[in-house]
């Protein structure tokens, strides 16, 4: 018998463009948790390319959310900081939990509707299994927690659909093989972390759209690259309403732009959007978004100087990672050799 240590596992995909809300929604709060858990974070080159992705673009790309995550706080030191496609063994566990999940489960993920739209006949395979790649990049390390926002809840519940049932299918050769569990349980029900006042962030031009890198409009975003300079103007010309802040956060209903923009300073402050109204309520956007400018440029442009130091030296960004995927690729190894026993591969 054992007890699943409290590690949480996160991953960010390499996409290009880091921007204000991967900062608020994910890397902000990967740094905390280091100090009460066991932290392993993902750069998931892997998942990038379920669409295609220029390899010069992906391999910077892939150094700018690693440089991202070191700027921010996290420490490679205490967390294990890697790229998904060093440890071979992600690829080996989803191939595993592809054949334990079923269609109809893929078929319900509302990203995948999202993404393939009316072209779902010609999108990659990868798109629509990719879920159970990330069910695999978290119990491949039985993660107890993973960081998510709003858009990912459907995700982990369908990693503990897998995790729950490889358990239930194999539970005769788990006990068999006597593999260490905890009360019967070989892979964690891994728990959503969901905290903080700003886990969604949204466009700063139309408080109704996720902010996204894939927005026309420039203005619409703050880059994790930006200086302060475009930091603060793009604060300041973001859309709003005509009112000014309410008194309470019943008052930001029906106001997204509102709502957004106080959801940020918040985050930002480590408050609560109650706590920012009690200092702004009553006072109109002319107080608010310089002060909100201030805090934007002060929180931001010191990690923006850092990121841009550390892209310039892509030997230690490679370091850092390739340290990482030994230290990752320890404990997948450890994962999968108990999982081919279970599943009945000879070795």
């Amino acid at each position: 018998m054992m007890t699943f240590s409290p590690r949480v596992f996160s991953g960010i995909q390499p996409s290009g463009d880091l921007h204000l809300g991967n900062y608020l929604g994910a890397i902000r709060r990967f740094v905390p948790l280091q100090d009460t858990h066991e932290t392993i974070y993902c750069v998931v080159d892997m998942h990038a390319i379920t669409v295609w992705q220029e390899p010069d673009a992906l391999r910077r790309a892939t150094r700018e959310v690693a440089a991202a995550f070191i700027a921010a706080g996290v420490d490679p030191k205490r967390s294990i900081v890697f790229n998904q496609s060093q440890v071979v063994q992600h690829a080996e566990l989803a191939w595993v939990f592809n054949c334990v999940a079923r269609m109809g489960w893929m078929a319900r993920m509302t990203q995948f509707k999202d993404k393939a739209g009316k072209n779902s006949e010609n999108v990659s395979l990868g798109l629509f299994a990719y879920p159970s790649l990330m069910a695999a990049d978290i119990l491949l390390y039985k993660a107890t927690h993973v960081p998510v926002g709003d858009d990912q809840k459907q995700h982990l519940e369908l990693t503990r659909d897998i995790a729950a049932k490889f358990n239930n299918d194999y539970a005769a050769s788990i006990a068999a093989q006597g593999v260490p569990t905890d009360e019967g349980q070989f892979f964690p029900i891994t728990e959503p972390l969901i905290a903080g006042p700003a886990t969604r962030i949204m466009s700063l031009r139309d408080g109704t759209k996720k902010m996204s890198k894939s927005d026309p409009s420039d203005q619409s975003r703050i880059s994790l690259l930006d200086d302060a300079d475009a930091i603060a103007k793009k604060i300041k010309k973001a859309t709003t309403d005509p009112a000014e802040l309410p008194h309470d956060v019943d008052g930001l209903k029906e106001r997204p732009e509102a709502d957004n923009l106080v959801g940020i300073f918040a985050a930002l402050s480590d408050r609560t959007k109650g706590e920012v109204l009690a200092e702004f309520g009553g006072q109109g956007w002319g107080k608010f978004k310089p002060a909100l400018a201030d805090l934007a440029v002060a929180v931001l442009a010191p990690m923006a100087d850092e990121m841009r130091r550390l892209l310039d030296d892509p030997e230690t960004i490679d370091a850092v990672l390739r340290d990482g995927g030994e230290r990752a690729g320890a404990i997948a190894e450890e994962t999968m050799k108990q999982v081919r026993s279970i599943i009945g591969f000879i070795r």
